[in-house]
């Protein structure tokens, strides 16, 4: 039904924009109401063994303290695992906060300051003293890898590499070429800027309005109901906006259920708000020991693909990503063979991190493909084209579309890949050394199940309606672009209510799904506007749309027309008036389509091309160029899309060189919580990014022709960083980040 007066796939600003710049735009924290308490947490300072005594008396004598909380006075709460497990949850027993005295994690809270101000909680909650029983923790994957083992029970929604296909061992053995590696990776810990909190804002005993940092206000108002017996009618879940998240914000926090708790046993409004230490005792991208093995023929042809990997998991639930299937739909080859096994370490479960699975799986893939042209003599581009597959030979289906070989194409000619020297070491600038690599990335193109409501009103103005979430990536503004297009209005004229639990279904903002799913919903509910708006026309009296079908006609200058003539219709505003109506709303609903995907798979595609300089002598690096093509469908907005992206360049950077959880695994405690010291791409870091969307149909992936952006900007993009390194060191580098000492404690600077 869309309209040659185009919006969508135009550069539109956010329409969230001026609200943000200008510190209007309220978050979590930032609802008050008189009377309110305030809530700290305390932390163990021990990551394994037990609370042997918790001493409150000074704290509770504090001025303005109300209550302190600890195990052994927490009000009661479900007893089944069942119900403390959230939308997204992995298999195990959920953490439940001061349910135990028993330490499972670094950071884990211990007791619950509860206070007129915050100040007061904060300064109350520094005079808790614990005495701990302690156990000597196990936090080095290294240590645990021999423990490592397959989960017996898979995690929803998440892969199990697939069966060996042919004879890989065998394969590999008699190849012309071969190599294998161990890749390493240390865990990375979310630093989204704004920190986890939430408003609870009590009404009665039954009825509770809470502004929670969530990627899903459903599945947190799902969460708190089951554990606390509240009706879902009674509870509003509100996250208006969310300062980034990353994957973090998937599963409910602690503080939402501290906030929670406190205010149903105080009946009072309570705001809980992290530090940035406590951020790290929430959810992590895992640690990582991989180790690829691929061999070719004497003319670059894949004859074996052999990907292992373990990762780290809690001791509580068995968290688990798809890491290994990548590498055997990447390529094509008919050999291979796929394993993937957790080891658990005494943290907390680690929880999916943008791209999850796949930016740690393409990593040790795409780095290992640069070892084996290497190891051939032939360029890493042409290895690449050269064992191009156009299906998934894990799952045996067809593609929905795979517009890689543009990326790889639009990709080199703007970064200028034809002008590589081939050999390490041999490229220049001054006394820099200059390495350029690239690599392949891939994410899948899902969609969830999504509802949504459209409103057209006799004024002109449009409502779209969902409970989808908007994290920083643009779903105000592509959900506004698409009601506005539908109906043929400015995008001033469309007013887009997300963020609310009593609002239509949707699922959790991740997987790069939510601009299919919920938009794809919204497009059905316009076209149900307008197909109603069409069934009362032709009640009027000599409508000449009488005999129209609903795919003949459009909206055009507030006017129901035939599409191949707008002299020919209704005005808008009529068609209302003769219902005595001064709206119409109609709901939308879109998901998978089932049947199709018994055939069809669907991805999104990237080549990621890297320039780096070394300064030979010092060892310090920069990375100067990035050039990154996208093969991800229909582009709705190709500057909100363009941010996407590039954020993902910079974390993917951030993977590559900076971010590690660093721990002192005599006392699993991590010594860098916080964000002097938890190293993450600063300006000064960043140089030259480029963006190219490729031109790609797909009419499979979702019925808007998307694919999702959130996920696919980083993956690869580590990996081309250390290929690059590799061209222009000619040293190996597998464990990541590869920081300056590893490069200083190289052969480069001797």
């Amino acid at each position: 039904m869309f309209n040659p007066s185009k919006i969508v796939g135009l550069p539109v600003s956010r329409v969230d924009g001026p609200l943000k710049v200008s510190g209007k735009a309220p978050y979590a924290a930032e609802h008050y109401e008189p009377g309110m308490l305030h809530g700290v947490v305390v932390l163990s300072t021990i990551a394994s063994g037990k609370i042997r005594s918790i001493d409150t008396a000074n704290a509770e004598a504090f001025p303005g303290v109300i209550k302190i909380y600890t195990h052994e006075n927490r009000p009661s709460a479900a007893w089944w695992d069942s119900k403390w497990q959230d939308s997204v949850a992995p298999p195990g027993s959920p953490f439940r906060p001061l349910e135990k005295p028993h330490i499972q994690f670094d950071g884990q809270p211990v007791a619950f300051v509860v206070a007129e101000t915050f100040e007061a909680a904060r300064d109350a909650a520094s005079l808790v003293t614990v005495a701990y029983k302690e156990d000597k923790p196990e936090t080095k994957l290294a240590d645990v890898y021999a423990k490592s083992f397959e989960p017996k029970k898979k995690r929803s929604g998440i892969q199990p590499p697939p069966k060996p296909r042919g004879s890989p061992e065998e394969a590999f053995s008699g190849a012309a070429h071969k190599v294998s590696a161990e890749y390493v990776m240390e865990g990375e810990h979310h630093n989204p800027m704004e920190m986890f909190a939430t408003t609870v804002l009590w009404e009665n005993d039954k009825q509770l309005t809470v502004h929670d940092k969530t990627q899903g206000s459903q599945a947190s108002r799902d969460y708190i109901c089951n554990i606390f017996g509240l009706d879902p009618e009674n509870v509003i879940v509100k996250n208006a906006y969310v300062g980034g998240a990353f994957g973090q914000g998937l599963r409910p926090k602690h503080q939402l259920f501290l906030a929670v708790m406190a205010s149903l046993d105080l009946k009072r409004s309570v705001k809980v708000e992290m530090s940035r230490q406590e951020m790290f005792g929430l959810t992590w991208r895992p640690s990582s020991m991989q180790t690829v093995s691929l061999a070719a023929d004497e003319t670059g042809m894949l004859q074996s693909v052999m990907h292992h990997a373990v990762e780290a998991t809690s001791r509580y639930e068995d968290y688990q990503e798809t890491v290994v299937n990548w590498s055997g739909l990447a390529y094509k080859c008919d050999n291979a063979k796929l394993t993937y096994e957790l080891a658990q370490v005494d943290m907390s479960t680690p929880g999916d991190m943008r791209a999850p699975g796949a930016a740690t799986g393409v990593l040790a893939l795409e780095s290992a493909m640069d070892e084996l042209a290497s190891e051939i003599g032939m360029d890493p581009l042409e290895l690449r084209v050269k064992n191009f597959i156009h299906f998934d030979q894990n799952d045996d289906k067809q593609l929905t579309s795979k517009a890689l070989h543009a990326c790889y194409r639009e990709g080199s000619e703007a970064f200028g890949w034809d002008r590589r020297s081939a050999a390490p070491r041999s490229m220049r600038d001054g006394h820099d050394l200059v390495g350029w690599g690239m690599a392949t990335g891939f994410w899948e193109a899902g969609m969830a199940q999504a509802e949504a409501k459209v409103r057209y009103a006799i004024d002109g103005r449009v409502t779209v309606s969902a409970a989808a979430t908007d994290i920083g990536t643009g779903t105000y503004t592509i959900l506004a672009q698409l009601g506005a297009e539908a109906f043929d209005v400015p995008i001033e004229a469309v007013h887009v209510a997300i963020a609310d639990s009593s609002l239509p279904i949707t699922g959790v903002e991740g997987g790069s799904w939510t601009a299919a799913s919920t938009g794809s919903a919204v497009q059905i509910a316009a076209e149900a506007v307008k197909a109603t708006l069409l069934d009362m026309a032709q009640d009027m009296d000599n409508s000449p749309l009488a005999d129209a079908r609903p795919e003949e006609v459009v909206i055009r200058d507030g006017r129901l027309v035939l599409d191949v003539n707008s002299q020919v219709g209704i005005a808008l505003s009529d068609i209302l008036a003769s219902k005595d109506l001064s709206s119409v709303e109609e709901p939308g609903k879109a998901g998978p389509d089932m049947m199709q995907m018994r055939k069809f798979v669907s991805y999104t595609h990237s080549a990621v091309f890297v320039e780096v300089k070394i300064d030979e002598q010092l060892g310090v690096l920069r990375v100067t160029r990035v050039v990154s093509a996208i093969g991800a469908g229909r582009i709705l907005n190709p500057k909100t899309a363009r941010s996407q992206i590039l954020g993902g360049i910079v974390m993917g950077i951030g993977m590559a060189l900076h971010e590690e959880s660093m721990i002192d695994h005599r006392t699993g405690r991590i010594m860098n919580h916080n964000l002097a010291e938890y190293h993450v791409p600063a300006h000064a870091d960043i140089a030259d990014l480029q963006v190219i969307f490729v031109e790609e149909h797909d009419d499979k992936a979702s019925p808007i022709g998307v694919k999702g952006l959130g996920e696919i900007g980083i993956v690869g993009v580590a990996a081309a960083v250390a290929n690059a390194i590799y061209h222009a060191t000619g040293t190996r580098f597998r464990h990541f980040p590869i920081t300056i000492d590893k490069i200083l404690e190289s052969e480069l600077t001797h």
